[in-house]
């Protein structure tokens, strides 16, 4: 997917850093985590020691010395089936999610001037379709266009507006105004016979995942072996200070049990700016959040495909994805991206409500995203045995026994997190909630199958 147009080196490390913050951070997800409270911060340690960093470090020493991504990691290691497989769950993982990240885009659209329209099923499919069809044929004009708008977007519509709502909820503390949760220290111990508490711990899970998406882009860098793990150094720190203030913020001015899943984070700056008589600012805020949603979306859509592009070169996919424009980008294995995204917006008319269809769709994104890591933390130690001699830039600490136990701990994070996803928030069906992710789950496993087993009767060898 490399442009003849683009030269190598391209990206510096800056860059890749905001990019790796983009596929990373989202604001949408505040909200999320803002119902844990106090106990956010011991969910978050409990997350970044047990996932994020064995994910991280592990990710960077594979992508030190092979700078492709996730398709090569594990095909090097397991073999060519299981590099596609983790591959094709990085990918379609986001075909979930794109629906509902651009549902909060929707909402956000019309929260202040017709917030009915925020839960309105129509509307928020309309907005999918068209925001996601319309970023698609963007990002044919290649790597350097959308690298460039995703680290603007990021810079204005994340970074800044985090700094505006974890600097008015301070102000807010501060001026002496009611706060809507407990400050008692002991509440930073999480009620663990909460089945919506531990419910919410795998959509915290997801909210850390992404930094060893950007991997693919290695090969645009300059010195990629040493500037990528910095990169990802910068994204990883922004994003831990940016989802736990942020976070926090939105629980000292909005009660637990009136968070929006899809609305929160809005209905949050709008309090603030009515608290100073600032009204006019939360249009501007909103478009501001509006601006990294979309930068977010435009990173994952682009090293997303990317990922997936490579696994073509094995004949993983039928040559027809291999097509690519001018700018090296692979438009036919885009468009079809953006068909599937077309189908699963359907989820937005079939469910009861947007917080359903919002809920059900970020449990099957994490699933899927959950299925590669599994596939990753197996890949680190098979290839610290299998390539020993292998020249690594960075190299996870503690020699073979830091991985070992970085591994397993990483994958014991991912088969918990499986679990806890099954588990309905409240006021959702059991059984209607574990169908929906059942069956999304199990379809998406047996893709990957399907495909393998029609390139095989077409006498491609995996």
């Amino acid at each position: 997917m490399h442009s003849s147009k683009t030269s190598k080196g391209s990206l510096g490390t800056f860059t890749v850093g905001m990019l790796s913050l983009a596929v990373v951070i989202s604001l949408r997800n505040l909200p999320l985590t803002a119902k844990h409270g106090l106990s956010t911060l011991f969910y978050y340690v409990l997350a970044v020691l047990c996932f994020m960093v064995p994910y991280a470090l592990i990710s960077a020493e594979l992508a030190s010395f092979k700078p492709q991504g996730i398709y090569v990691w594990v095909r090097d290691s397991l073999g060519k089936w299981w590099g596609f497989f983790a591959v094709w769950m990085q990918w379609f993982h986001n075909m979930t999610w794109y629906p509902a990240m651009l549902a909060f885009i929707g909402s956000s659209l019309v929260y202040k001037m017709y917030p009915d329209m925020a839960q309105n099923k129509l509307y928020l499919s309309s907005v999918v379709l068209v925001g996601f069809w319309g970023l698609t044929f963007f990002n044919f004009f290649g790597i350097s266009t959308s690298a460039l708008f995703s680290t603007i977007c990021v810079i204005v519509g994340t970074i800044i507006p985090g700094i505006i709502l974890v600097s008015l909820a301070l102000f807010w503390v501060f001026s002496g105004n009611s706060i809507a949760i407990s400050l008692n220290p002991r509440d930073i111990i999480p009620d663990f016979g909460s089945q919506t508490s531990l419910a919410l711990l795998a959509g915290m899970l997801l909210a850390l995942c992404g930094l060893e998406a950007n991997a693919n882009l290695a090969s645009d860098m300059r010195d990629p072996k040493r500037s990528y793990p910095k990169a990802v150094l910068i994204g990883a720190m922004l994003t831990l200070a940016i989802l736990v203030l942020g976070s926090l913020s939105i629980a000292v001015v909005i009660p637990k049990d009136q968070i929006s899943l899809v609305s929160g984070l809005v209905t949050a700056f709008n309090l603030f700016f009515q608290k100073y008589n600032l009204s006019w600012m939360t249009m501007i805020v909103v478009f501001m959040t509006i601006a990294g949603s979309l930068g977010e979306l435009n990173a994952w859509m682009f090293a997303g495909t990317k990922g997936l592009f490579i696994s073509t070169q094995n004949d993983c996919l039928p040559k027809i994805f291999k097509k690519t424009n001018s700018r090296g980008v692979p438009v036919n294995l885009m468009l079809f991206q953006a068909i599937v995204v077309t189908g699963f917006s359907a989820l937005f008319l079939l469910l009861g409500t947007a917080d359903i269809a919002y809920w059900v769709l970020s449990a099957l994104s994490v699933q899927m995203y959950l299925m590669m890591y599994v596939c990753l933390f197996i890949a680190g130690p098979v290839l610290r045995k299998k390539e020993p001699k292998a020249e690594r830039i960075f190299v996870v600490p503690g020699k073979n026994i830091g991985i070992y136990i970085l591994s397993f701990l990483g994958i014991l994070s991912c088969f918990f997190a499986l679990f806890v996803s099954i588990l309905p928030p409240e006021g959702v069906s059991y059984k209607h909630y574990t169908l929906w992710l059942s069956s999304g789950f199990l379809l998406n496993c047996f893709i990957p199958v399907g495909i393998f087993l029609s390139q095989k009767k077409r006498g491609k060898s995996f």
